[in-house]
């Protein structure tokens, strides 16, 4: 599903340029529950950036699920993200003035979906909130908030799931129900699931982890 090789990020700053990635190698498997892990500015997020298609590597070959993204355009990309991938972020990027059905949705539509809507109450129902479609973000908690990302991420039946700090703004209790549905919904479908967390106890839920230091993998 995922194949790195001598992967590297450099950005330019005012007082030189910025190593973030500094070779990374990694191959992960159809189907793989990957917990990567590793402090602040470790590259985490850029890594997840990079595989979703939002970020250019400066050097190295990435491909995922057979398809290498540093030969595809900005509109390729989106397309394939379209196609490929549901992304799930700390902070859950719900479209405020939309409902909890549009939200999840919109995505399917821009993909020429013409069943989006239900394909969405669907997904929505499989996340136990069937009753709250018509509910807009501000009307949902926290973990109902999350609940919706996470069916937007899973509607279009993604082959690979990238997941941000999914628990981050979530209290213990509700953090713990997101990451067991989280699971259960890559366990159902087949998605390769890439979790990264600060929290090696949901590192350790995954079936591999790799652990980032300064731009490289040290474990």
């Amino acid at each position: 599903m995922i194949r790195l090789r001598a992967i590297k990020l450099t950005i330019p700053a005012a007082t030189g340029p910025v190593n973030i990635l500094r070779g990374i190698d990694l191959d992960v498997a159809q189907g793989e529950t990957i917990g990567i892990l590793g402090p602040s500015g470790s590259g985490k997020t850029s890594l997840l950036l990079l595989l979703a298609g939002l970020e250019r590597a400066s050097s190295g070959a990435i491909e995922v699920a057979g398809t290498d993204l540093a030969a595809l355009d900005e509109d390729a990309r989106a397309k394939f993200r379209l196609a490929k991938l549901g992304i799930v972020f700390q902070a859950f990027h719900l479209i405020p003035s939309m409902t909890a059905l549009e939200n999840v949705a919109v995505p399917l539509e821009l993909a020429g979906r013409r069943d989006a809507a239900a394909v969405a109450a669907a997904a929505l129902e499989r996340v136990g909130l069937g009753h709250r479609l018509g509910h807009l973000p501000a009307q949902l908690s926290g973990g109902e908030q999350q609940r919706v990302a996470l069916a937007r991420a899973f509607a279009p039946m993604p082959q690979l799931l990238l997941a941000d700090e999914p628990t981050g703004n979530l209290d213990i209790e509700t953090g713990r129900a997101v990451m067991d549905l989280l699971f259960g919904l890559c366990s159902a479908s087949g998605a390769t699931l890439l979790l990264i967390t600060h929290d090696p106890a949901l590192a350790a839920r995954c079936g591999r982890s790799v652990r980032l230091r300064d731009g490289l993998i040290v474990s």
